[in-house]
């Protein structure tokens, strides 16, 4: 029943395969846990409770996108959107509670978008060309954050980055790419998953890290900060921008992010449209409104999704594991705990790769079409921002295509959404 109703067999899966790939996607995502109650807590949120919060999100946006959607996508709070709604938002005078009214109003225009099916056209408008630099432009800048959660990859004044300090971690996390990139030459399955564990073995062995004390712990209440959210005074005319700049964000890091996963996963038919893309948008939409309630920022769908579709998770029932371990971390955070930053690293290096491969599909002999798509690219990684790199890839699009005489290429979306991409700019998000 199970099989039928996700398709596994029919998409060329297996239990084997899509438990794998949950697990992959799970464990090179599960630092949100940790981190998120980090940022928030810094808006002034009870920590506590952020944890409970942030694990309850990512179950039910994963469910969503698995059960309703029927794709190997994973949710939950954007990284990003949560900097963006404790530093800036909160950081410039608005309350915490205000803040989630915001992110509650942007969920819900969000979804008013879905269910017209505007936000669909937005997605088959995007050029062939931006779709694809998208998915390469997104594979450096994960491969950017994983040299950098490894150590290799370094602040440096003169230079802006550098390269890190041989240190103990650094070397285990190099000695984890390694032994990484070899399961996947070797064409082992689940050789990401099997080189995050055996780099947290190394690293329990060397004595870089410690076992936990205790392995089971009561998720602490969500009181402080479930129901909390202002709407009313979210409702503000000096907040428009805000819920403006949460829509923007969350809007093209989920385009990218979807785009970029479904190619991989085969979900692009012969037409470069992407299959099931309305029900995963909804998803999308309601896992924002959903996690607003509860007391946390944005949710969005996570690029990490690509480390469980490059072990083999094809279907939603990857994402049901995914939610399920999600579930599992409520009571054995502290066990989760012990895998280390540059453990999961070097997954977010070969996942790097793998989403690079397509720029293979562009063609780079019309600067109308690849200028814009290496801006899309290089800007990425170099901003540490995905929406800015695409600001500029819509941006230059336009004007270069007006240029070069085939302005009919151009369609009005496209144009507004440029338009809309100079207005994130000069906003600053």
């Amino acid at each position: 029943m199970i099989d039928k109703y996700f398709n596994i067999s029919q998409r060329g899966s297996s239990f084997k395969k899509e438990i794998i790939g949950g697990a992959t996607t799970f464990l090179t995502m599960a630092y949100i846990i940790f981190v998120n109650p980090n940022i928030l807590g810094d808006a002034g949120m009870n920590k506590s409770a952020l944890i409970t919060v942030t694990i309850l999100a990512s179950i039910i946006g994963t469910l969503l996108a698995g059960i309703w959607a029927k794709v190997p996508y994973a949710m939950a709070p954007g990284m990003g959107l949560n900097a963006f709604f404790t530093y800036t938002l909160v950081g410039g005078g608005v309350e915490w509670q205000t803040a989630l009214g915001v992110v509650f109003i942007s969920g819900v225009v969000f979804l008013a978008l879905t269910v017209t099916g505007i936000r669909t056209k937005i997605i088959h408008t995007i050029p062939l060309a931006l779709r694809l630099a998208t998915g390469a432009g997104i594979g450096l800048f994960i491969s950017f954050i994983g040299f950098k959660n490894m150590g290799l990859v370094v602040a440096n004044p003169a230079t802006f980055i550098g390269l890190g300090e041989f240190t103990p971690t650094l070397l285990i996390g190099l000695a984890g790419l390694i032994i990484t990139a070899i399961l996947e030459v070797k064409k082992v399955r689940g050789g990401i998953f099997y080189g995050i564990i055996l780099t947290t073995i190394i690293a329990l062995i060397v004595g870089e890290l410690k076992a936990p004390e205790t392995f089971v712990s009561m998720p602490p209440s969500i009181g402080p900060i479930a129901l909390k959210l202002d709407v009313v005074s979210a409702l503000s005319f000096a907040l428009i921008g805000a819920i403006f700049s949460f829509m923007f964000v969350d809007l093209f890091d989920s385009v990218g992010t979807i785009v970029a996963c479904s190619y991989e996963a085969g979900f692009v038919d012969k037409d470069g449209k992407v299959e099931h893309v309305d029900r995963i948008l909804e998803a999308d939409a309601v896992a924002t409104v959903a996690g607003s309630l509860l007391g946390t920022s944005t949710t969005t769908t996570y690029i990490e999704s690509a480390s469980g579709i490059a072990n083999g998770a094809k279907t939603g029932f990857a994402s049901v594991i995914t939610a399920a371990l999600f579930f599992l971390a409520l009571f054995f955070a502290p066990l989760i705990g012990i895998v280390p930053g540059y453990a999961t690293a070097p997954a977010l290096v070969i996942v790097g790769v793998y989403m690079f491969k397509n720029i293979k599909a562009i063609d780079f002999s019309d600067f109308s079409e690849s200028i814009p798509a290496f801006l899309t690219i290089i800007l990425m990684p170099l901003t540490y921002s995905i929406s800015i790199g695409l600001s500029f890839g819509f941006i230059s699009y336009v004007i270069l295509k007006s240029v070069a005489g085939k302005y009919k290429e151009v369609s009005v979306l496209m144009w507004i959404i440029a338009a809309l991409s100079v207005l994130n700019l000069v906003l600053g998000v």
